[in-house]
């Protein structure tokens, strides 16, 4: 009689095929098994970052669109663990395996890979629902199937009667180091060398390999038949309710955590591979390293190393800038890790039995819906910053040994202190408004550090610690030194936050940690001003930006028609003069409401009236437009970032259609992080364009004047398009280099624009 509890296999050791051909078969079995396995993680981690970057520009090259493929990949994920679940208790392995043979003949029906049709623009609302259907429709077949065959495998293996089928979830590490195999290898050996069209090519190939291997090891359970399980009676139900739950619990915070700390550190960066696999790719290698007999790290060192790494990052996460960005990074991958490896620790100490491994990677994929679905469609929607973030750490803490026990008195004694502490902190906001000026930063940093050591002098008290952890996350929540919040709102691409000097006198944009434009509100005494706004920060009149569009002018006489692509906070604005057209082409709606709102900022109001303000992606809006312009200023950012697709030579044959003859096109090109010029330049030249570039050196103290230096790259068809701007200072011609290739939707090196940034190579 067959429970629907427990796998129905049959654990003897030779197959119909006679007994040496059953014991060399079972020897050859963990080989066999664990190289399938690894070859299908292997191509299921290769089509995640590849099949991402398909879709990256559809959508502005916005971070949150890795989020919400990482909520359908695990979504992908349960549903193929769901199916195998349900295969394994219905029929035998030997049937399952011919069932599973067929789904992945389905599957080949639908190659290549590529998007699916009906998906070529995404809707102005309900943006990431749209991306969800474009993953299903386009590639959630196939992932399903991949992901189904972990489980199987490991149920398959449990049926050769192999010695080692006594721990089957060894197995998972060979998985799971096919997946980090394959997160590696993208950014540096795939993505740097293969176009997409190659990469897809190369996929196809390794699907009809993992199609044979999965056929042999079909071969090896063909004649298992479906007995009655020798394993344990399945446990009473309130207990296997409780041990589900442990599973989903200690499951969701790492997934939800992958994606936190990925669009967190991607932000200031670039919306790449590079930087997607990063935090998955430890994710994964987490798995390697504690689902096994012997852990690389034992469990206890993991639990006593968390408050080293989270004590610093609570004091960092939500304050400052990521100007130093390799130890923030590394900060935040650390603490992950570590976070990573307790809650997966906990889950392989609490594993069933063999016979019930189904239904632990059931729910322990579950808990990766949970956290992926919270991280990345619930808090985008719900919370105006990134608060899940922190959110998730604590969470960490809670669910860790040892925080809650004691009883209930003495936790409330170890939280005591902290907890009104924070709530002192959160009335002394709300009732004072207290501002701190910019002069009180090393103050604040002072206090930082002081309650960061308090943590970690009670890091062998865990509830305490849990507390200090609050406290420390709200500080900094709730105050920036110089700076006072004025409007906080979060969209698709990002966290937007208007906010004012601590003096009163200015308002600032800040897109992440990127200030994307700043207005004087009143003079010292408190008066508004009453004359047309002026621009600051990368936009102040004598600038580069400024230098572009006079120079432009000049070489023209006046300028009729101007696209600026990025609106930010309307600067470009007053830029224009009386008798000009000017059209913004920006692709966040709440950046177009904060600008427009007198309230906030009066660029547009006090500098137009403005032609028109095209809300969606530029790269199809401008596009599309019917006008054309005699300069297009590429001005989209995305915090620091700017959107790689609009960079690459589709993007710019789309700008070249809509160019008066005789054109300009300027491209703010600032970053901390990556050198663009050369890309620029590599990409100008394929389309017959000459380029100038300017670093700007004439800026003063931004604490003092609010003014940014920019890098500015101009193109166009001849020099003397571009007026007397190669003459003026500090312009020169940037000619193209040998060893920058100029990128396209199907190639782009993310990787080496950073390394020659860091270290002028």
């Amino acid at each position: 009689m067959t429970s629907l509890d427990t796998p129905a296999v049959d654990l003897a050791p030779a197959d119909a095929a006679g007994p040496r051909t059953g014991v060399h078969a079972a020897r050859l079995a963990p080989v066999l098994f664990a190289g399938t396995l690894f070859v299908s993680a292997l191509l299921l981690f290769a089509v995640q970052p590849m099949f991402t970057k398909m879709v990256l520009p559809k959508l502005g090259g916005s971070p949150s669109v890795w989020s919400v493929a990482m909520v359908a990949f695990q979504g992908f994920l349960f549903i193929g663990y769901v199916y195998a679940h349900v295969l394994s208790r219905m029929l035998a392995p030997g049937r399952a395996a011919v069932v599973h043979l067929g789904l992945l003949l389905a599957v080949a029906t639908l190659l290549p890979l590529g998007i699916a049709q009906g998906f070529d623009a995404p809707p102005a609302e309900g943006v990431m629902l749209w991306l969800v259907g474009l993953f299903a429709v386009s590639i959630g077949l196939p992932f399903v199937a991949l992901s189904a065959t972990a489980p199987l495998l490991q149920n398959w293996f449990v049926a050769t009667g192999h010695p080692q089928a006594e721990n089957p979830y060894v197995l998972y590490a060979a998985s799971n180091l096919g997946s980090f195999c394959a997160l590696l290898a993208y950014p540096f050996a795939i993505e740097p060398f293969l176009t997409l069209r190659d990469q897809t090519m190369i996929w196809n190939f390794g699907f009809a390999v993992l199609a044979l291997a999965i056929f042999a090891s079909a071969w090896m359970v063909r004649r298992k038949a479906q007995v009655e399980s020798v394993a344990a009676v399945a446990p009473p139900l309130g207990r296997r309710i409780a041990e589900w739950a442990s599973w989903t619990v200690l499951m969701a915070v790492p997934a939800g955590l992958c994606i936190a700390v990925t669009a967190f550190i991607t932000t200031d960066l670039a919306a790449a591979p590079f930087l997607w696999v990063l935090p998955l790719a430890v994710y994964l290698l987490t798995f390697v390293a504690v689902f096994r007999e012997r852990p690389w790290i034992p469990h206890a060192w993991v639990l006593r190393l968390i408050p080293y790494v989270v004590a610093p990052l609570a004091i960092s996460m939500l304050g400052g800038d990521k100007v130093h960005w390799l130890a923030i990074i590394t900060l935040n991958l650390t603490a992950f890790v570590l976070i990573a490896l307790a809650c997966h620790g906990e889950a392989y100490r609490k594993r069933p039995e063999p016979a019930r491994l189904t239904e632990f990677y059931l729910w322990t994929s579950f808990g990766g819906v949970i956290g992926g679905v919270f991280a990345g469609l619930i808090a985008p929607n719900v919370f105006n910053n990134v608060y899940e973030y922190p959110i998730l750490v604590v969470i960490a803490l809670a669910i860790m040994p040892g925080v809650f026990s004691g009883g209930a008195a003495h936790v409330m004694r170890e939280l005591a202190p902290p907890a009104i502490a924070t709530l002192a902190v959160i009335q002394l906001y709300l009732m004072l408004d207290v501002r701190l000026p910019v002069e009180a930063e090393l103050t604040m940093q002072v206090l930082l550090v002081i309650v960061a050591a308090m943590m970690l002098l009670q890091a062998t008290r865990p509830a305490r610690f849990f507390g200090l952890v609050v406290m420390a996350f709200t500080v900094t929540g709730l105050w920036q030194a110089g700076v006072r919040p004025v409007e906080v709102v979060r969209s698709f691409f990002g966290v937007h936050q208007v906010v004012e000097t601590a003096d009163g006198t200015h308002r600032l944009l800040f897109h992440g940690t990127t200030i994307h434009g700043a207005e004087r509100v009143r003079d010292p005494s408190g008066r508004p001003p009453i004359d047309r706004p002026v621009p600051l920060t990368y936009y102040y009149f004598g600038g580069p930006i400024s230098e572009a569009v006079d120079a432009t002018r000049g070489a023209r006489g006046r300028l009729n028609r101007v696209a600026a692509v990025g609106l930010g906070t309307g600067s470009m604005a007053c830029h224009r003069r009386s008798n000009e057209s000017w059209t913004f082409f920006e692709i966040d709606p709440e950046v177009i409401r904060l600008a427009s709102d007198d309230k906030n900022f009066r660029f547009v109001s006090g500098c137009g009236p403005l032609e028109a303000i095209v809300p969606g992606d530029a790269r199809l809006t401008l596009a599309a437009s019917s006008g054309r312009y005699d300069l297009i200023v590429l001005d989209a950012f995305s915090s620091d970032a700017i959107p790689v697709h609009l960079l690459t030579r589709e993007a710019f044959a789309g700008y070249l259609s809509r160019l008066e003859p005789g054109g300009v096109i300027a491209v703010h090109v600032s970053n901390r992080h990556m050198e663009l010029m050369s890309v620029v330049a590599a990409v100008g030249a394929t389309e017959g364009l000459v380029t100038y570039g300017k670093q700007d050196d004439q800026a003063n103290d931004f604490v003092k004047d609010y003014r940014a230096k920019a890098e500015v790259v101009v193109l166009a068809k001849s020099a003397a398009d571009l007026g007397d701007l190669p003459q003026r200072r500090g312009w020169r011609k940037i000619e193209p280099r040998p060893d920058v290739a100029p990128w396209t939707d199907d190639y782009s090196d993310v990787l080496r624009a950073i390394l020659r940034k860091k270290f002028g190579w």
